[in-house]
């Protein structure tokens, strides 16, 4: 669906203006906790990610069985949702380019159809949940765009601005305009 191809890659194209900007700063300013929900600018990039990889692995078990998942299904369940999964933030960025890449070809492989269908699946406690496959592919990019917003505040209180963030910006212009 040509939506979800629009967030994957605006998704991406954020991550990489975020990363970038993030490579700017010490490893004391990129952990010092700051009073985010989760902490650091180190640490809400990480539960951004595990968010991601939490949401992939279910959307991995859709009767549909998207190709571009087949990673995920044997990746580590994450522990929780405040989980640092990489400290070094090079490692962060390199997994952060794989899940990214991931989420751009999953999202070609979605069909109106499979948007249109119930996800069954188990949250982090355990409890079980069955919901549109649709709105749960945007509630994962929601969830990604309002920690980058969190992150986005966090640098600007560094003094650090990352630039434009806004998705039309990352929308090529008609050449017919």
């Amino acid at each position: 669906m040509k939506a979800f191809e629009l967030m994957a890659q605006y998704n991406q194209w954020m991550n990489e203006k975020v990363f970038a900007s993030a490579e700017r700063l010490s490893e004391a300013e990129l952990a010092e906790d700051r009073g985010a929900f989760f902490g650091s600018i180190l640490g809400t990039l990480n539960h951004i990610l595990i968010g991601d990889i939490i949401w992939l692995k279910r959307f991995s078990e859709h009767p549909r069985d998207f190709p571009s998942l087949i990673y995920l299904r044997n990746r580590d369940q994450p522990k929780s949702l405040a989980e640092v999964v990489h400290c070094d933030l090079s490692a962060l960025r390199s997994e952060r380019k794989i899940i990214d890449e991931i989420i751009v070809k999953f999202s070609k492989e979605i069909a109106q159809t499979d948007a249109d269908s119930p996800l069954n699946y188990c949250n982090t406690k355990g409890e079980r949940f069955s919901k549109n496959f649709g709105q749960l592919v945007l509630h994962m990019f929601n969830h990604q765009t309002h920690h980058r917003g969190q992150v986005s505040t966090l640098f600007n209180q560094l003094g650090h601005d990352i630039g434009a963030t806004d998705l039309l910006m990352c929308i090529p212009s008609d050449p017919r305009l």
